[in-house]
Protein backbone atom coordinates (compact mmCIF):
# COMPACT_ATOMS: atom_id res chain seq x y z
CA UNK A 1 0.00 0.00 0.00
CA UNK A 2 1.35 3.36 -1.29
CA UNK A 3 1.24 6.03 1.63
CA UNK A 4 2.46 10.02 1.90
CA UNK A 5 4.84 10.27 5.20
CA UNK A 6 5.60 13.38 6.69
CA UNK A 7 7.72 12.58 9.72
CA UNK A 8 8.01 8.93 11.57
CA UNK A 9 4.80 9.33 13.18
CA UNK A 10 2.32 11.17 11.16
CA UNK A 11 0.62 11.20 7.59
CA UNK A 12 1.43 14.20 5.42
CA UNK A 13 -1.06 16.98 5.57
CA UNK A 14 -3.35 19.13 3.08
CA UNK A 15 -5.05 22.19 4.24
CA UNK A 16 -4.51 20.95 7.90
CA UNK A 17 -6.39 17.34 7.36
CA UNK A 18 -4.11 13.92 7.23
CA UNK A 19 -4.23 12.58 3.61
CA UNK A 20 -6.09 9.25 3.78
CA UNK A 21 -4.84 6.70 0.80
CA UNK A 22 -7.57 5.83 -1.30
CA UNK A 23 -7.57 2.35 -0.29
CA UNK A 24 -6.92 -0.11 2.78
CA UNK A 25 -4.77 -3.83 2.66
CA UNK A 26 -7.33 -5.97 0.41
CA UNK A 27 -8.31 -7.88 2.84
CA UNK A 28 -9.28 -5.67 5.71
CA UNK A 29 -12.24 -4.03 4.00
CA UNK A 30 -12.16 -0.16 3.44
CA UNK A 31 -15.65 -0.16 3.62
CA UNK A 32 -15.36 -1.30 7.79
CA UNK A 33 -12.38 0.83 8.07
CA UNK A 34 -13.22 4.11 7.28
CA UNK A 35 -13.35 7.50 8.20
CA UNK A 36 -16.25 7.76 10.16
CA UNK A 37 -15.84 4.23 11.83
CA UNK A 38 -12.10 5.27 12.88
CA UNK A 39 -13.97 8.60 14.41
CA UNK A 40 -16.26 6.47 16.39
CA UNK A 41 -13.27 4.25 17.83
CA UNK A 42 -11.51 7.81 19.05
CA UNK A 43 -14.17 8.27 21.52
CA UNK A 44 -13.01 4.77 23.37
CA UNK A 45 -10.85 3.51 25.67
CA UNK A 46 -9.23 0.22 26.73
CA UNK A 47 -9.92 -0.37 30.65
CA UNK A 48 -7.38 -1.24 32.81
CA UNK A 49 -8.21 -2.88 36.34
CA UNK A 50 -5.36 -0.12 38.14
CA UNK A 51 -3.38 2.67 37.78
CA UNK A 52 -0.17 2.25 35.68
CA UNK A 53 3.60 3.26 35.23
CA UNK A 54 4.46 3.98 31.71
CA UNK A 55 7.63 5.36 29.87
CA UNK A 56 6.42 8.38 27.87
CA UNK A 57 3.29 10.36 29.27
CA UNK A 58 -0.24 9.66 27.65
CA UNK A 59 -3.38 9.72 28.23
CA UNK A 60 -3.50 7.28 31.19
CA UNK A 61 -3.29 7.95 35.15
CA UNK A 62 -0.08 6.50 36.46
CA UNK A 63 0.47 5.64 40.30
CA UNK A 64 3.30 7.69 40.22
CA UNK A 65 2.38 11.77 40.80
CA UNK A 66 3.92 14.31 38.50
CA UNK A 67 2.99 17.69 37.15
CA UNK A 68 -0.63 17.85 34.82
CA UNK A 69 -2.78 20.54 35.58
CA UNK A 70 -4.93 17.92 37.20
CA UNK A 71 -4.49 18.58 41.34
CA UNK A 72 -4.61 14.91 43.21
CA UNK A 73 -3.25 15.96 47.19
CA UNK A 74 -1.29 17.19 49.70
CA UNK A 75 1.86 15.97 51.45
CA UNK A 76 3.97 17.32 54.04
CA UNK A 77 7.32 18.64 52.35
CA UNK A 78 10.75 17.09 52.88
CA UNK A 79 13.74 18.76 52.42
CA UNK A 80 14.79 18.74 48.87
CA UNK A 81 11.62 18.77 47.36
CA UNK A 82 11.28 20.71 44.59
CA UNK A 83 10.19 24.50 46.04
CA UNK A 84 8.01 25.81 43.04
CA UNK A 85 5.17 22.83 44.32
CA UNK A 86 5.05 24.40 47.53
CA UNK A 87 1.77 25.97 48.52
CA UNK A 88 1.94 29.22 49.61
CA UNK A 89 -1.34 29.82 49.71
CA UNK A 90 -1.49 26.67 52.82
CA UNK A 91 1.60 28.56 53.85
CA UNK A 92 -0.19 32.15 54.74
CA UNK A 93 -3.04 30.40 56.30
CA UNK A 94 -1.49 27.37 58.09
CA UNK A 95 2.24 28.54 58.67
CA UNK A 96 3.08 24.93 57.48
CA UNK A 97 4.60 23.64 54.19
CA UNK A 98 2.83 21.59 51.98
CA UNK A 99 3.77 19.94 48.72
CA UNK A 100 1.09 19.90 45.82
CA UNK A 101 1.06 16.38 44.21
CA UNK A 102 -0.60 16.37 40.93
CA UNK A 103 -1.96 12.94 38.59
CA UNK A 104 0.75 11.58 36.13
CA UNK A 105 -0.84 10.96 32.92
CA UNK A 106 1.35 8.23 31.43
CA UNK A 107 0.96 5.58 28.46
CA UNK A 108 1.00 1.50 28.21
CA UNK A 109 1.74 -0.66 25.74
CA UNK A 110 -1.11 -2.45 24.17
CA UNK A 111 0.65 -6.09 22.46
CA UNK A 112 -2.35 -7.89 20.64
CA UNK A 113 -1.33 -11.17 19.99
CA UNK A 114 -2.59 -12.94 16.94
CA UNK A 115 -2.92 -16.98 16.91
CA UNK A 116 -1.32 -17.61 13.08
CA UNK A 117 -2.18 -21.42 13.86
CA UNK A 118 -2.85 -22.89 10.97
CA UNK A 119 -6.78 -23.84 12.40
CA UNK A 120 -7.22 -19.89 12.80
CA UNK A 121 -7.68 -20.48 8.53
CA UNK A 122 -10.39 -22.16 8.80
CA UNK A 123 -14.45 -21.45 9.08
CA UNK A 124 -17.11 -19.41 7.14
CA UNK A 125 -16.21 -16.72 7.85
CA UNK A 126 -12.54 -16.86 8.46
CA UNK A 127 -11.72 -16.80 12.27
CA UNK A 128 -8.01 -15.35 10.74
CA UNK A 129 -9.59 -12.56 9.16
CA UNK A 130 -11.89 -11.94 11.97
CA UNK A 131 -9.34 -12.03 14.37
CA UNK A 132 -7.30 -9.16 12.01
CA UNK A 133 -9.82 -7.08 12.16
CA UNK A 134 -10.98 -7.15 15.99
CA UNK A 135 -7.19 -6.47 16.23
CA UNK A 136 -7.01 -3.31 14.01
CA UNK A 137 -10.14 -1.71 15.79
CA UNK A 138 -8.74 -2.36 19.17
CA UNK A 139 -5.31 -1.08 18.07
CA UNK A 140 -6.96 2.05 16.85
CA UNK A 141 -8.52 2.43 19.92
CA UNK A 142 -5.01 2.41 21.87
CA UNK A 143 -3.65 4.66 18.99
CA UNK A 144 -6.06 6.93 19.48
CA UNK A 145 -5.39 7.06 23.65
CA UNK A 146 -1.30 7.52 22.99
CA UNK A 147 -0.92 4.52 23.61
CA UNK A 148 1.76 2.22 22.12
CA UNK A 149 0.38 -0.52 20.15
CA UNK A 150 2.80 -4.22 19.77
CA UNK A 151 1.39 -7.00 17.41
CA UNK A 152 2.67 -10.30 17.87
CA UNK A 153 2.01 -13.44 15.65
CA UNK A 154 1.91 -16.87 17.43
CA UNK A 155 2.73 -19.54 15.10
CA UNK A 156 5.16 -22.89 15.53
CA UNK A 157 6.94 -22.47 18.85
CA UNK A 158 7.67 -18.29 18.70
CA UNK A 159 5.62 -15.14 18.72
CA UNK A 160 7.08 -13.17 15.71
CA UNK A 161 6.57 -8.99 16.89
CA UNK A 162 6.43 -6.57 14.71
CA UNK A 163 7.66 -2.91 15.20
CA UNK A 164 5.56 -0.86 18.18
CA UNK A 165 3.71 2.32 17.17
CA UNK A 166 2.05 4.93 18.57
CA UNK A 167 0.02 7.79 17.73
CA UNK A 168 -3.03 7.76 15.49
CA UNK A 169 -1.59 8.52 12.02
CA UNK A 170 -0.19 5.36 12.53
CA UNK A 171 -3.40 3.22 12.08
CA UNK A 172 -2.16 2.63 8.66
CA UNK A 173 0.84 0.75 9.51
CA UNK A 174 -1.19 -1.59 11.99
CA UNK A 175 -3.35 -2.34 8.91
CA UNK A 176 -0.84 -3.23 6.69
CA UNK A 177 1.16 -4.94 9.31
CA UNK A 178 -2.10 -6.93 10.44
CA UNK A 179 -2.80 -7.38 6.40
CA UNK A 180 0.28 -9.05 5.80
CA UNK A 181 0.10 -11.76 8.54
CA UNK A 182 -0.54 -15.62 7.32
CA UNK A 183 -1.21 -18.71 9.02
CA UNK A 184 1.26 -20.86 9.64
CA UNK A 185 2.41 -23.78 7.90
CA UNK A 186 2.80 -26.25 10.00
CA UNK A 187 1.49 -27.66 13.52
CA UNK A 188 1.51 -24.22 16.19
CA UNK A 189 2.89 -24.85 19.78
CA UNK A 190 0.72 -22.64 21.27
CA UNK A 191 1.97 -22.93 24.58
CA UNK A 192 5.60 -22.46 23.61
CA UNK A 193 4.80 -19.88 21.61
CA UNK A 194 2.80 -17.67 24.46
CA UNK A 195 5.64 -18.49 26.50
CA UNK A 196 7.66 -16.83 23.98
CA UNK A 197 5.66 -14.03 24.09
CA UNK A 198 5.25 -13.83 27.46
CA UNK A 199 9.37 -13.18 27.65
CA UNK A 200 9.23 -10.43 25.31
CA UNK A 201 6.73 -7.97 27.78
CA UNK A 202 8.22 -5.58 29.55
CA UNK A 203 6.45 -3.55 32.52
CA UNK A 204 2.52 -3.62 33.04
CA UNK A 205 0.14 -3.04 30.09
CA UNK A 206 -2.45 -4.87 28.46
CA UNK A 207 -2.35 -8.17 26.61
CA UNK A 208 -5.27 -9.22 23.93
CA UNK A 209 -4.82 -12.55 22.87
CA UNK A 210 -7.28 -13.23 19.59
CA UNK A 211 -7.04 -16.82 19.26
CA UNK A 212 -9.77 -19.98 18.86
CA UNK A 213 -7.22 -21.74 21.68
CA UNK A 214 -7.55 -25.00 19.83
CA UNK A 215 -4.83 -26.43 21.61
CA UNK A 216 -4.87 -29.44 24.27
CA UNK A 217 -2.74 -27.13 26.72
CA UNK A 218 -4.69 -24.26 25.77
CA UNK A 219 -5.46 -23.44 29.91
CA UNK A 220 -1.18 -23.32 30.28
CA UNK A 221 -1.65 -19.97 27.84
CA UNK A 222 -3.68 -18.12 29.88
CA UNK A 223 -2.09 -19.17 32.50
CA UNK A 224 1.45 -18.32 31.04
CA UNK A 225 0.14 -15.14 29.87
CA UNK A 226 -1.69 -13.97 33.25
CA UNK A 227 1.62 -14.46 35.45
CA UNK A 228 3.19 -11.59 33.37
CA UNK A 229 2.48 -7.96 35.08
CA UNK A 230 0.43 -6.75 32.04
CA UNK A 231 -3.79 -7.13 32.41
CA UNK A 232 -4.42 -9.80 29.89
CA UNK A 233 -7.51 -10.54 28.01
CA UNK A 234 -8.56 -13.10 25.63
CA UNK A 235 -10.85 -13.41 23.05
CA UNK A 236 -12.17 -16.71 21.99
CA UNK A 237 -12.96 -16.91 18.34
CA UNK A 238 -14.66 -19.84 17.26
CA UNK A 239 -16.55 -20.28 13.40
CA UNK A 240 -20.41 -20.71 13.78
CA UNK A 241 -19.22 -24.23 12.32
CA UNK A 242 -17.73 -24.79 15.29
CA UNK A 243 -20.17 -23.59 17.70
CA UNK A 244 -23.24 -25.25 16.00
CA UNK A 245 -21.50 -28.52 13.29
CA UNK A 246 -23.78 -29.02 10.37
CA UNK A 247 -22.37 -32.58 10.47
CA UNK A 248 -24.57 -35.79 9.75
CA UNK A 249 -24.03 -39.64 9.14
CA UNK A 250 -20.38 -41.32 8.86
CA UNK A 251 -17.74 -38.84 8.13
CA UNK A 252 -13.89 -38.48 8.42
CA UNK A 253 -12.72 -35.40 10.26
CA UNK A 254 -8.89 -34.28 9.76
CA UNK A 255 -7.05 -31.92 12.24
CA UNK A 256 -6.05 -28.74 10.20
CA UNK A 257 -2.41 -28.79 11.58
CA UNK A 258 -1.74 -32.47 12.22
CA UNK A 259 -3.65 -34.42 9.06
CA UNK A 260 -4.45 -36.70 11.83
CA UNK A 261 -8.10 -37.89 11.04
CA UNK A 262 -10.97 -39.39 13.25
CA UNK A 263 -14.04 -41.51 11.80
CA UNK A 264 -17.16 -40.21 13.85
CA UNK A 265 -20.95 -40.86 12.90
CA UNK A 266 -22.50 -37.67 13.41
CA UNK A 267 -26.23 -37.74 14.77
CA UNK A 268 -28.41 -36.00 17.17
CA UNK A 269 -26.78 -37.38 20.17
CA UNK A 270 -23.31 -36.92 18.87
CA UNK A 271 -23.96 -33.21 18.31
CA UNK A 272 -25.56 -33.13 21.71
CA UNK A 273 -22.72 -34.14 23.60
CA UNK A 274 -20.40 -32.28 20.86
CA UNK A 275 -22.12 -29.17 22.21
CA UNK A 276 -21.95 -29.97 25.72
CA UNK A 277 -18.68 -30.62 25.98
CA UNK A 278 -17.98 -27.11 24.28
CA UNK A 279 -19.81 -25.59 26.72
CA UNK A 280 -17.67 -26.83 29.74
CA UNK A 281 -14.84 -26.21 28.02
CA UNK A 282 -15.30 -22.58 27.23
CA UNK A 283 -16.93 -22.32 31.18
CA UNK A 284 -13.58 -23.75 32.20
CA UNK A 285 -11.38 -20.89 29.97
CA UNK A 286 -13.84 -18.56 31.96
CA UNK A 287 -13.37 -19.55 35.97
CA UNK A 288 -9.35 -19.82 34.89
CA UNK A 289 -9.30 -16.22 33.71
CA UNK A 290 -11.44 -15.11 36.79
CA UNK A 291 -8.96 -16.75 39.01
CA UNK A 292 -6.12 -15.25 36.95
CA UNK A 293 -7.77 -12.25 37.13
CA UNK A 294 -7.62 -11.81 33.39
CA UNK A 295 -10.79 -10.93 30.66
CA UNK A 296 -12.39 -14.08 28.96
CA UNK A 297 -14.77 -13.18 25.91
CA UNK A 298 -16.49 -16.27 23.81
CA UNK A 299 -16.97 -14.90 20.27
CA UNK A 300 -18.25 -16.16 17.47
CA UNK A 301 -16.84 -15.02 13.66
CA UNK A 302 -20.83 -13.84 12.55
CA UNK A 303 -20.56 -11.33 15.34
CA UNK A 304 -20.18 -7.89 12.96
CA UNK A 305 -17.41 -5.94 14.06
CA UNK A 306 -19.49 -2.67 15.26
CA UNK A 307 -21.56 -5.15 17.44
CA UNK A 308 -18.62 -6.77 18.96
CA UNK A 309 -16.51 -3.11 19.87
CA UNK A 310 -19.26 -1.18 20.63
CA UNK A 311 -21.93 -3.66 22.24
CA UNK A 312 -20.33 -6.85 23.61
CA UNK A 313 -16.97 -5.55 24.81
CA UNK A 314 -18.48 -2.76 25.89
CA UNK A 315 -20.82 -4.77 28.28
CA UNK A 316 -17.60 -6.85 29.57
CA UNK A 317 -16.19 -3.90 30.72
CA UNK A 318 -13.03 -4.26 28.18
CA UNK A 319 -13.53 -0.49 26.15
CA UNK A 320 -15.80 1.99 27.28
Amino acid sequence: MAMIEDGPNRPAESGGRPIRPAFLPSDLDPTVFDEGFLRQLERLLLLMRSPVRGGLKGGRRSVKRGQSVEFADFRDYALGDDLRQLDWNVLARLEKLFVKLFVEEEDVTITILLDGSASMATGRPDKLQFAKRAAAALGYIGLASEDRVAVSVLGGRTARRRIALRGSGRIFRLLTELSSIQPADGPTDLVAAARHAAAQLSGRGVVILLSDLLDPAADRVIRELASTRSELIVLHVLSPDELDPPLEGDLRLVDSETAEGIDVTADLATIDAYKGRLAAWKEGFAQLAARRQATYVDLSTEVPLNELIFAELRRRRVVA
